[in-house]
């Protein structure tokens, strides 16, 4: 399906196509995940993901002269979110509570199956294809958000229970991938695309059947006993979110990882160790900051794509007009 994305999209380009997908998806999930913790913890990366967004599309106006919002669309708003600077978080308090997998919303392991999936492949896009770019800014950038992303797949990845052994993991990946193709399948427009959508959904039908063939053969269990009887009824869908990451953005910009729980950073003593690592990996420069000034000198100001109006925080928004697309 990779292949479907045109030769003539340089690597920036995808990177901002990456962190839109990034934005809607995790809302999306959030928004129907029934878990109050796994919500929250859709809700903490959401806010990063947005903020990536925001400095991308300020690399590409820096660096091609070019606006994000034809890539977009204008259907994610592109505005500061929890400032990057911020998400450098201390490896103690990146490690999230773990569901339990014998009460978990089957829903809810195939929200995070997904996210984690899709936070690892931005990872590895970011750190293989970083290095590819000329600019210091840029690669500087790659570099500082490619370990933000690799702290999402921690944070994600540690919400699902450990005691699922490898076979019944294999199980829950191949149905969750019947669950996604199917998703696009209903979806797409495009007629030649949907059939391959459909071809790759029935092939993973019958991994699908060969991992549960496993479960049954190396651990004597019945698939039936850990799997639904029907995918949910309604499908991963890509859509607009902007009212759901303002209100997000508004009520927890502030929070920070703190142990396995969240805490408004105005309330977290002095001697905290997030402030001391924040300190020590912001403490050569931060890049994140150094693209949004380098193209308000060369612009005159900052890219934003505010289609709803001004940043939902009064500190995030800019000393200047932001001109978008």
């Amino acid at each position: 399906m990779n292949w479907l994305l045109p030769g003539s999209l340089s690597p920036l380009e995808t990177t901002i196509g990456y962190e839109q997908v990034a934005v809607d998806l995790t809302s999306w999930l959030a928004r129907n995940e029934p878990d109050p913790a796994l919500k929250m913890a859709l809700d903490f990366a959401l806010l990063e993901d947005f903020d990536h967004l925001y400095r991308y599309a300020n690399l590409y106006e820096l660096i091609n002269g070019r606006n994000a919002a034809e890539l977009t669309g204008h259907l994610t708003e592109i505005t500061p979110g929890r400032p990057t600077m911020f998400h450098h978080t201390h490896p103690y308090d990146v490690v999230r509570p773990h569901y339990e997998t014998h009460s978990v919303h089957p829903l809810s392991r195939m929200h995070v199956m997904t996210i984690t999936a899709a936070e690892q492949q931005t990872m590895n896009y970011y750190m293989n294809h970083g290095p590819e770019l000329m600019e210091p800014v840029a690669r500087k950038l790659y570099a500082e958000i490619a370990h933000v992303e690799e702290q999402h797949v921690t944070h994600y990845g540690s919400l699902l229970d450990p005691l699922d052994s490898w076979l019944c993991q294999l199980v829950f990946h191949e149905l969750n991938e019947v669950y996604l193709y199917h998703s696009m399948y209903l979806q797409e427009t495009d007629g030649r695309i949907r059939t391959l959508w459909e071809l790759h959904r029935d092939m993973e039908v019958g991994q699908l059947h060969a991992a549960c063939d496993l479960l049954r053969t190396y651990e004597g269990r019945d698939p039936e006993e850990i799997i639904p009887r029907e995918l949910p009824e309604t499908p991963v869908t890509f859509e607009t979110n902007k009212d759901y990451v303002r209100q997000v953005l508004a009520d927890t910009v502030d929070l920070r990882q703190d142990g396995l729980g969240y805490t408004p950073v105005d309330e977290l003593p002095g001697d905290n160790r997030l402030f001391a690592y924040q300190a020590t990996v912001n403490g050569d420069g931060i890049p994140s900051e150094d693209v949004i000034d380098q193209n308000r000198e060369a612009n005159g100001r900052e890219y934003r794509d505010e289609t709803e109006g001004p940043n939902p925080v009064i500190d995030l928004r800019p000393s200047e007009p932001a001109i978008g697309a």
